[in-house]
């Protein structure tokens, strides 16, 4: 039955840097990548539709994204969803294609966007911590001895602590990227 807990455990914390790792993706490094925006969304139809959804986004010569939307109709829509995501980009809408010019990143930017990185993980880091304070309250639930009970929770104790150093570690290569001109 423990055993159970720490595969379940073992398996969420996974996902909790998985999620991070998907927050990380959005934060502009002054490259122009298509992930910056997972977070932006459009009014299409009447719900909230993820541009992913609604276009393809590809970049241009390093430093343009280029937003093809399947519909010629939602061009206005997704121009209106950009700006509202509050990225600091600016979209450039021609009637079929929106083209988006990422800028380069001043330093003062540059710095902001580094501080995002240590608050996405330390949002990680809460839910990880979080996974560990339910799983041992599973464990002690559990008909074991003492031990066992003691024994499992040191378990999810290192886990907990390999994931967290792996956050860390996640934001440390994500803060020198961004730092990095």
């Amino acid at each position: 039955m423990i055993n159970m807990i720490l595969e379940d455990a073992n398996e969420r914390m996974m996902k909790a840097i998985e999620s991070y790792q998907r927050d990380l993706a959005t934060i502009r490094t002054g490259r122009a990548n298509p992930s910056m925006l997972d977070r932006v969304s459009v009014m299409y139809y009447g719900s909230p539709t993820p541009i992913n959804q609604m276009a393809g986004v590809s970049v241009v010569e390093g430093r343009q994204l280029l937003i093809k939307p399947y519909d010629r109709s939602t061009v206005g829509d997704i121009e209106r969803g950009i700006y509202e995501a509050n990225l600091g980009l600016t979209p450039q809408n021609d009637g079929e294609v929106i083209r988006i010019n990422v800028p380069a990143l001043t330093e003062e930017r540059r710095k902001e966007f580094a501080k995002n990185v240590w608050k996405f993980a330390e949002h990680a880091k809460i839910a990880v911590r979080n996974i560990r304070r339910d799983c041992n309250d599973d464990i002690k639930k559990v008909e074991a001895s003492e031990d066992e009970i003691k024994d499992g929770q040191d378990k999810i104790q290192k886990l907990t602590d390999k994931f967290v150093k792996e956050i860390d570690e996640i934001g440390k290569v994500k803060e020198k990227e961004i730092l990095t001109v």
